[in-house]
């Protein structure tokens, strides 16, 4: 008796168990279509959803198999994060871009599109200076290793705006000093700006302090050499007609001049897109 019970709880038992269905322990994750991730994020790009195309971009470069796709990803995904001005994040990746993928065909335009980070975060000249120095030195870097590109007219334009940038600071800082009647540190940043930026729309006003300064300290030639180098160059300019009013007190300066209008302002988006 004890023995047919036994044999019909075991009997049991095993169609029970049978009934269950097999758990499954492990089952790999399927593979995403980089393709359709690529074209999710060009969809995105379109829409100016620059947040999700960068998402997208990021995870078509993680699973496309072949380098050159996964450096076309990862050069759209560095856009996006331009585009959306995440420019510490644009920078990094662009660096890392560079690092990862140094024979794809868009490195050139990584490089460009880095300069571009860096001058689209130019200020005034009160502010910090770090990103002017960092444009100049990587267009200067781009013109240097990438001269003949269509890129390289843009950077070239870029170029002289920031050199007025850069001589706009020497400028505020001089009159800083001149407004402390720190005459020497003055002159030394006056000259910065005749010397090195002597391109750009500062350099008549500059010549014109030196006139100021060096007439005010009591050391005439100096003040009439500076006098004659913006007579020579910029004879019908305002900063002339001051100048020479310094060394000259009965001169009237003519009502008809007028002032300059304020600059526009210097920034210029390019928007260079890869498909």
């Amino acid at each position: 008796m004890i023995i047919r019970l036994c044999t019909s709880f075991l009997i049991l038992f095993f169609l029970i168990s049978c009934s269950k269905e097999k758990e499954v322990l492990y089952e790999p994750s399927k593979r995403i279509d980089p393709y359709q991730l690529y074209r999710d994020g060009l969809d995105s790009l379109n829409k100016n959803d620059f947040f999700f195309a960068n998402k997208k971009f990021s995870e078509a470069e993680l699973n496309f198999e072949k380098p050159d796709l996964a450096a076309k990803a990862a050069i759209m995904s560095c856009y996006s994060l331009y585009g959306m001005n995440f420019y510490n994040e644009a920078e990094e990746n662009l660096k890392r871009y560079l690092i990862t993928y140094p024979a794809d065909k868009n490195t050139i335009y990584a490089h460009y599109l880095l300069a571009i980070v860096f001058y689209e975060q130019i200020s005034d000249e009160k502010k910090d200076l770090q990103p002017l120095l960092k444009a100049d030195k990587q267009i200067d870097y781009f013109l240097k290793n990438f001269p003949g590109t269509d890129y390289a007219n843009d950077l070239k334009f870029k170029k002289d705006l920031i050199q007025n940038q850069l001589a706009a600071k020497e400028l505020y800082i001089a009159k800083y000093y001149i407004s402390v009647q720190k005459w020497i540190p003055a002159i030394n940043r006056l000259k910065v700006i005749v010397n090195k930026f002597d391109k750009t729309i500062f350099v008549e006003e500059a010549l014109h302090r030196l006139v100021e300064i060096n007439y005010h300290l009591g050391f005439q030639k100096e003040a009439e050499k500076f006098a004659s180098i913006l007579g020579y160059n910029y004879n019908s300019s305002e900063w002339f007609k001051q100048s020479y009013k310094v060394l000259n007190k009965e001169y009237k300066i003519p009502d008809s001049i007028n002032k300059k209008d304020e600059k526009s302002s210097i920034f210029k988006k390019v928007i260079e897109m890869i498909k």
